[in-house]
Parts: C-alpha cells; structure tokens; sequence
C-alpha cells in the first residue's frame, strides 16, 4: 500500500511596500549611496572593461595575464568576469600598468 503524500503548504509572500519610481542617470547612481561611490563604481568598470579588453586582445589566457600582471588566475577570473566590487581603484591601476596601453579619461560630475 503507497504511503500518502504529505500536503504540501504553499507560503504566499506579503506584497511589497508600494515605492515611488525613481530615475537615475545610471546604473552606479542607483547602486551607490552617494555621488562619490557611483563615480568609483564607474571608474573600476571602466578600467575593469579596458583591462579585460587589453588581455583578450593580446590573445593572453589567464595565467599568462595573471603573471604579467604580478596578480593569481584567480584574480584575473575575477576581473574578466567583472567583480568589480572585489577590486580597488589602486589595484585596477596596477594592473593596468603592467598591461600598458590602457586609457583611463575620468570625468568629473559637479552637482
């Protein structure tokens, strides 16, 4: 004799608290908590982007790249994957020196 289903309880989830729409001029504005943090997002991506874009280019795997930039593999998967968060603007520096040929234009936006 087959042993009976147990019910199964369906949990339904409480309506969220309604919030005002809300625009933002990007992706980094609404993620950050002030300004400045959005403009240090936006400056690691960048780098993040033309870093990852230099290494590809160059035909580099990621040991290679890891070694000419002084970093792990590891390190380098996480930057062509786009962990921006787990960089710092200095270390995103670093290794695009030791790439080269690397432009970083920042601008600055006054409130």
């Amino acid at each position: 004799m087959p042993k009976p289903k147990a019910a199964i309880q369906k949990t339904v989830a409480k309506p969220a608290v309604a919030r005002a729409a809300q625009r933002f001029a990007s992706v980094f504005d609404a993620l950050a908590d002030t300004p400045q943090e959005a403009a240090n997002m936006r400056a690691r991506a960048q780098l993040v982007r033309q870093v990852t874009a230099a290494i590809k280019e160059k035909g580099w795997t990621q040991a290679v790249a890891a070694e000419h930039c002084g970093v792990t593999q590891p390190r380098i998967n996480d930057l062509i994957n786009g962990r921006i968060s787990k960089f710092s603007l200095d270390a995103l520096f670093n290794i695009a020196s030791a790439i080269g040929e690397v432009n970083v234009e920042l601008e600055l936006e006054h409130a």
